[in-house]
C-alpha cells in the first residue's frame, strides 16, 4: 500500500480594511478552502477590530487543524513585531498595537501580520501579475492610493518600515492620492453635476463615460493625468520591471489601459518606457489574504 499523501496545513486568513474584515480558511499552497466578509466597524477602535479576529478564529470549525493566522491589515506595520506603527484616523486607537502578540495569546497559535498593499504585491509577486519579476512595484487605487515595491521577491520596508507609502508623495498640486484616487474621481464628478457625492461610485462614473458622459469622461482623464505622473515618478526613483495597477477602479481595464499607457508614455523618457511593463492585478478581494499566506510562510 502507498503511503498516504500528507495533507496541506491549513491557516485561518484575514485582510482588514477599513470598510471590510474578509477572512477564510487557506492551504499552504494559497488555495482558499472558503471566505467571507463582515463589516469592520472601524469607528470602534484597533482593540475591537483584534477581539473581532480572535473570536472568528477561536470559533472556526478547522481551529484545531490549524497551523497559524495570516494577517493583512490597513496601517503602517512593523512586519517583525506585528505592532501597527501608524495607522489614519479610520481606525481610532489603532497605532501602537501589538496585533501578533494580542492574537497569539488569545488563540494560542502563530501570527504574522504585514501591510495590506504589501500583501497584495506578495500575492501578485509569488502567483500572477508580477511572478518573475526581480522588481516591481504595486499600486492599489482606492479611497486613497497604497503602495508596495519588491525587490527579488522580498518587500522593501525601508528603515522605518514605510517604504511604498507613495499616497502621501506630494505632487505639486497636494499629496499623489489627493489627485488620483478614486475618491477624488467620484466627488469631483459629483460637484461638477452639482450632486451629493453619496449618488456617485467609480462604477457609475466608468458607466456613464462609457455612454460619452462628457464630465465623467474628462474627470477619467484627469485622474489618468495624475495618476501616470504618479507612476512616472516612481519609476525614476526605483526603475522597477514591472508596475502592478490593483483596486477596485483597476477592474476597467478595457477602458484604461491605453490611456494610462498612452499618458505614461509622455512622462518617462523613451528608454525607461520601454522597459517599464505596466499590468493590471490578477488577485482582486482575495489578494490580501492570499499575500498574508505567502508573508507568514516567508
Amino acid at each position: 500500500m502507498a503511503p498516504e499523501k500528507p495533507r496541506a496545513r491549513l491557516f485561518a486568513t484575514f485582510d482588514i480594511g477599513g470598510t471590510t474584515i474578509k477572512y477564510g480558511v487557506i492551504q499552504e499552497d494559497a488555495t482558499l478552502i472558503w471566505s467571507k466578509e463582515l463589516p469592520t466597524q472601524s469607528k470602534k477602535g484597533g482593540l475591537n477590530i483584534i477581539k473581532t479576529v480572535c473570536n472568528l478564529v477561536n470559533n472556526l470549525e478547522e481551529k484545531p487543524k490549524l497551523s497559524g493566522i495570516c494577517i493583512s491589515t490597513a496601517g503602517m506595520v512593523d512586519p517583525q513585531k506585528g505592532v501597527i506603527v501608524h495607522s489614519a484616523s479610520l481606525i481610532p486607537n489603532y497605532a501602537g498595537m501589538c496585533v501578533k502578540d494580542y492574537i497569539e495569546a488569545a488563540c494560542h497559535l502563530p501570527c504574522a501580520v504585514e501591510n495590506d498593499v504589501n500583501c497584495a504585491a506578495l500575492a501578485e509577486a509569488t502567483f500572477e501579475a508580477a511572478k518573475g519579476a526581480q522588481s516591481a512595484v504595486m499600486l492599489t487605487i482606492g479611497t486613497g492610493i497604497g503602495g508596495a515595491l519588491l525587490l527579488n521577491g522580498q518587500v522593501l520596508h525601508g528603515a522605518s518600515d514605510s517604504a511604498g507609502e507613495v499616497g502621501y508623495m506630494h505632487m505639486g498640486q497636494g499629496a499623489f492620492q489627493e489627485l488620483a484616487a478614486t475618491s477624488v474621481l467620484v466627488e469631483e464628478v459629483a460637484r461638477e453635476k452639482h450632486d451629493a457625492p453619496k449618488s456617485w461610485d467609480g462604477k457609475a462614473v466608468f458607466s456613464a463615460a462609457k455612454d460619452g458622459d462628457a464630465i465623467c469622461k474628462a474627470a477619467i482623464e484627469k485622474m489618468v493625468m495624475h495618476l501616470s505622473k504618479g507612476i512616472a515618478i516612481i519609476c525614476y526613483v526605483f526603475n522597477p520591471e514591472v508596475v502592478v495597477l490593483g483596486g477596485g477602479v483597476m477592474s476597467q481595464k478595457d477602458y484604461l489601459e491605453d490611456k494610462l499607457r498612452t499618458s505614461l508614455k509622455t512622462y518617462l523618457v523613451p528608454y525607461m518606457y520601454e522597459h517599464t511593463r505596466l499590468t493590471f492585478a490578477t488577485f482582486q478581494n482575495e489578494a490580501g489574504m492570499i499575500g498574508a499566506l505567502v508573508h507568514f510562510l516567508k
